[in-house]
């Protein structure tokens, strides 16, 4: 009861900010750097082999160093996992996220109000919210067997950036071997955290996929928008 109390109230907030987001882009976007518009990896993946369920994880704000405070979320920016049922690369379901006062909300999956680079709340979708974590992981599971997690976590990628750099150096010989072997690559961002957003949802709610991966396999065709409200 106490849940559905929080629920409703953090919708009402919602429904009467009813707003148009305009999607931002990647790091290479000044007005997004460091901060949670600014989408740093996305991955999606079963949690087990063979498993009917499939995760989304979506890193924003990669430049959280370990000696800084973690970064928040900012509650005009809403992140948009879009997912391609039609072959056609139009995203023909959406699951929402967006903070509000300590929490992520989540909507969806369901029909974008509009395709594109803009869109609205899918207020009449809600699929459930979560404490926005601090050091220790909060996990909510709904009763649809949705688990959701909002918080700063340690970023998984791993780069070497400076073996990069070298290597696409306009300087002859920079990096003459190339990218070093991972057991010699240095891994640049490890330490280093993101703000992340996870979900853990039944392949029954997303549809039958009509992506084919490079080993063959059936996937979903799907990436992520992070849009701020204009």
């Amino acid at each position: 009861m106490k849940k559905t109390t929080k629920y409703v109230a953090g919708l009402g907030v919602l429904l009467t900010a009813t707003m148009v987001l305009v999607s931002a882009d990647h790091i290479d976007a000044p007005s997004t750097t460091g901060t949670t518009s600014d989408i740093a990896d996305f991955f999606a993946f079963e949690p087990t082999e063979g498993s009917n369920n499939t995760v989304f994880l979506v890193d924003l704000q990669s430049d959280v160093l370990p000696d800084l405070p973690y970064g928040s979320f900012d509650e005009d920016v809403l992140t948009e996992i879009n997912i391609d049922l039609g072959g056609d690369l139009v995203e023909d379901l959406v699951i929402q996220a967006i903070a509000r006062d300590g929490r992520m909300y989540f909507f969806g999956p369901d029909a974008p109000s509009q395709t594109g680079t803009s869109g609205q709340i899918l207020t009449d979708s809600p699929l459930g919210d979560v404490d926005i974590s601090g050091a220790t992981a909060i996990v909510e599971t709904t009763s649809d067997g949705v688990s959701l997690f909002a918080g700063p976590r340690q970023d998984p990628f791993f780069f070497d950036f400076f073996q990069f750099n070298a290597v696409i150096s306009p300087e002859v010989n920079s990096a003459p071997d190339g990218f070093l072997p991972a057991v010699d690559a240095e891994d640049t961002f490890d330490g280093a955290n993101t703000m992340t957003i996870a979900i853990e949802i039944p392949n029954s709610m997303l549809g039958t996929p009509t992506g084919t991966n490079a080993l063959g396999l059936t996937v979903y065709k799907t990436w992520v928008t992070t849009n701020r409200k204009q």
